[in-house]
Formats: structure tokens, C-alpha cells, sequence
């Protein structure tokens, strides 16, 4: 795959989640935005492997994005300070940054997000 690939899908889950977190919540942190493409060029990696089924690129993504989403939160909440997001309210939150809800969550996203990687894949090759 070539790093023009890269930085087109990257951009696309910059903007794309940034778009998300304002419709939801009303407002985004940039560091989001630089996670939410780092994230989709991950699920571009994983949802490329021709022999990949949906499920496991979702078990795979879901991990991959609570343990972005657990180093992001450590460094913007507890490190910086920002507060862009707290979990602590939420059962079985791991230092606020990350719970089980989130990464439910997170696996329901990577099924759009595989057939998005599939399609932007097929229509770059």
C-alpha cells in the first residue's frame, strides 16, 4: 500500500470522527481528530488482509482503538490535564480513559468503518 493511501485515509478519519464527536457532543478536542485518522488507518491496515472476515477485523479493531483511546486519555487527562474526556462514572472505567461501554461502542464503528476501508481499498488499487 502506498503512503498516499495512507495519508488520504487518515485524513478522511480525521475529519470524519471530528464530524462524529460534534454531532454527538457538540464539540471535539484536536487530539481527537489526529487519533480518529490514526485509528481509520489502522482499521485500513486490518480490514485489507483479503483473508480477514468482518467480525475479527471488529474484535481486532476494538482493541487496537481502546488501547489508542487508554494512550491518548493518559496523555491528554492525566499527563496534560485538558480533561477532554472523563469515564469515571462509568462501571469498570480504567482511570476514566477507557470502559467496556466505549469499547462496545467501538466495535459497533468498525463495521461501517471496515466497509468504508474496503471500498476507499478497491477504488485505490
Amino acid at each position: 500500500m502506498k503512503l498516499s493511501h495512507y495519508v488520504f485515509v487518515f485524513l478522511m478519519g480525521f475529519f470524519l470522527y471530528a464530524f462524529i464527536e460534534v454531532a454527538g457532543r457538540g464539540y471535539t478536542h484536536w487530539t481527537m481528530c489526529i487519533t480518529g485518522g490514526i485509528v481509520l488507518a489502522v482499521m485500513y491496515t486490518l480490514s485489507s488482509r483479503p483473508a480477514t472476515s468482518l467480525i475479527r477485523t471488529c474484535m481486532l479493531g476494538t482493541v487496537t482503538i481502546t488501547a489508542i483511546e487508554f494512550a491518548v486519555g493518559v496523555f491528554d487527562n492525566i499527563i496534560m490535564g485538558w480533561q477532554v474526556w472523563d469515564y469515571s462514572d462509568i462501571p469498570l472505567n480504567v482511570l476514566g480513559q477507557v470502559c467496556p461501554l466505549f469499547s462496545l461502542l467501538w466495535f459497533v464503528l468498525c463495521i461501517p468503518a471496515y466497509f468504508l476501508c474496503r471500498h476507499i481499498a478497491r477504488q485505490l488499487a
